[in-house]
C-alpha cells in the first residue's frame, strides 16, 4: 500500500466512504474506531488529494462524503495489490489458507 500513498487505516477509511456514500464524520469515526477529530484530519487529506468530495452545503452543516473518480481508481489499484498479496500468501501457505477457509465456512454456517 505504501507505494500507493495509503496505509491500511487510510485504505479502510476510504473503503468506508465508498461503501456508504454520504457517510457522516461521526459514523466514519465509529466504523473505523477512531475519534471524529482523526476522521476529519484523514478526510481533509483525502479531499486535498482529490480522493473524496465533502459535499457540505454550508459551514456547520452535516457533511456528505463521497469518493471521487480519482479515489475509485486508487481503491481499485489498492484492491489489486491486496489480491496479489492474498494470492502470494495462498501459494506459499496452502495448508494455512485451507484451514482459514474451513474456519470461515464453519463460522458462517454455524
Amino acid at each position: 500500500m505504501k507505494p500507493l500513498g495509503l496505509t491500511t487505516r487510510k485504505y479502510g477509511l476510504l473503503g468506508h466512504v465508498r461503501g456508504t456514500p454520504g457517510i457522516s464524520f461521526s459514523e466514519l469515526a465509529r466504523r473505523s474506531r477512531i475519534t471524529v477529530q482523526s476522521a476529519h484530519t484523514a478526510v481533509s487529506g483525502f479531499v486535498a488529494a482529490g480522493l473524496v468530495d465533502d459535499g457540505t452545503a454550508q459551514p456547520g452543516a452535516a457533511s456528505t462524503l463521497r469518493v471521487t473518480a480519482v479515489g475509485e481508481q486508487l481503491l481499485a489499484r489498492a484492491a489489486a495489490v491486496v489480491a496479489g498479496l492474498d494470492a502470494e500468501f495462498a501459494a506459499r501457505h496452502p495448508e494455512l489458507t485451507e484451514g482459514l477457509r474451513a474456519e470461515l465456512r464453519r463460522m458462517t454456517f454455524s
